[in-house]
């Protein structure tokens, strides 16, 4: 079973990918390791316009993408079971849109490990983790320069992980898997009536009526379960 690190810039929000990029990576013994001369890093067209706030953020732009494939060409690697991403949902949802199926893919969110990590952290974007695990050192400014193009953003992510593993005592992949499930299982509602609210406080009548809802989010749903058999 392959794991890989996987980072996607779309054309818009929620939009279809113009760049994807990806490293196989392996957890021996609580060690990560990454091999550089393996990360794939792919351009793609779209057939639809970059919106300036997306070019805003990765600046990639219309020239960049002439001559590259279009974005259906994409693959994922035999094998992939595991996906890892800073907020991981969203590349997996962009690799869906290109006919990719992902039912069978386990899914780890570095983005909810890290609120897990450093739960008091003033953010948990990946610039000011990098940021933050490297007490603002001059280093991290230069590893900052290509943030936001998704090749960057691999290595980025790859160094919050190193910290992650270390902190958790994460021995292998699926102990890694476990604990970002874990780690997506909010504490707190952050919508509605309650928004702020600990699950644990939140009226029994209010918890059934969200229950009833079919586009809930699924570890909310975990929650909100938990809680009504306590």
């Amino acid at each position: 079973m392959q794991a890989i690190i996987l980072d996607t810039e779309t054309h818009t929000l929620n939009g279809l990918p113009i760049e994807i990029a990806y490293a196989p990576i392996k957890i021996e013994s609580g060690k990560l390791s990454l091999d550089k001369s393996q990360i794939f890093d792919q351009l793609y067209q779209v057939n639809q316009p970059i919106s300036y706030a997306a070019m805003a953020v990765h600046h990639i732009l219309e020239s960049d993408l002439v001559d590259q494939p279009n974005y259906r060409e994409f693959q994922l690697p035999e094998q992939t079971r595991y996906i890892i991403g800073h907020n991981v949902d969203y590349d997996v949802a962009a690799i869906a849109r290109c006919g990719v199926d992902t039912s069978k893919l386990k899914p780890i969110c570095t983005l909810a490990l890290a609120r897990h990590v450093w739960e008091d952290a003033e953010a948990h974007n990946i610039s000011a983790l990098i940021y933050l695990i490297s007490k603002g050192s001059d280093k991290a400014r230069e590893m900052l320069k290509g943030a936001h193009r998704a090749d960057a953003d691999i290595i980025l992510t790859a160094n919050i992980l190193m910290h992650i593993i270390h902190r958790l005592n994460i021995q292998d992949i699926e102990q890694l898997y476990i604990a970002s499930e874990e780690a997506r299982i909010p504490k707190s509602i952050t919508f509605g009536k309650h928004k702020g609210t600990a699950i644990q406080d939140l009226p029994t009548d209010y918890i059934q009526w969200l229950l009833r809802q079919d586009d809930l989010d699924l570890y909310l749903r975990k929650a909100l379960e938990t809680q009504l058999v306590k």
